[in-house]
């Protein structure tokens, strides 16, 4: 199996109110005319928002109220200034700011946020992570 994740699926428990959210932070929405779901392009990666209990059916799973707490969605930034403005963003579209920006353990500086259906997102500028022109993330040896 090759080192890729190619697509990311939410279950979201409001499909229109989770696709507004993200369509206000400014993402590209593709595939319009797939029904039922809604796609993002972001870089090389693909974020899908799927019904909750569809995503449960599909795969066999049952259905939770809330989203698993066991990882995060991250989203780096070119600079610490950058983590207050998407911070910033996201709470104006409608997320919930969890942690507000600081200086971390680690180096950098980074916050975090919910999105209205609860996913954990990190808002992280980390100066030993390069980012490329296209925003893609290059870690360090």
């Amino acid at each position: 199996m090759e080192p890729r994740l190619s697509l990311i699926t939410l279950g979201v428990t409001d499909l229109p109110r989770a696709t507004a959210f993200y369509e206000a932070l400014g993402w590209p929405r593709k595939v319009r005319a797939a029904e039922g779901v809604a796609f993002f392009q972001l870089g090389g990666l693909g974020l899908s928002l799927y019904p909750r209990a569809d995503l449960a059916l599909d795969a066999g799973v049952p259905v939770q109220a809330q989203p698993s707490q066991g990882f995060t969605l991250a989203y780096n930034t070119r600079s610490r200034a950058e983590v207050d403005a998407v911070l910033a963003a996201a709470e104006a579209a409608g997320g919930r700011i969890t942690k507000p920006a600081q200086d971390a353990v680690w180096g950098g500086y980074h916050g975090h946020f919910t999105d209205p259906d609860g996913f954990l997102w990190e808002i992280a500028w980390n100066p030993g992570f390069a980012l490329a022109a296209d925003g893609s993330l290059s870690l360090p040896d």
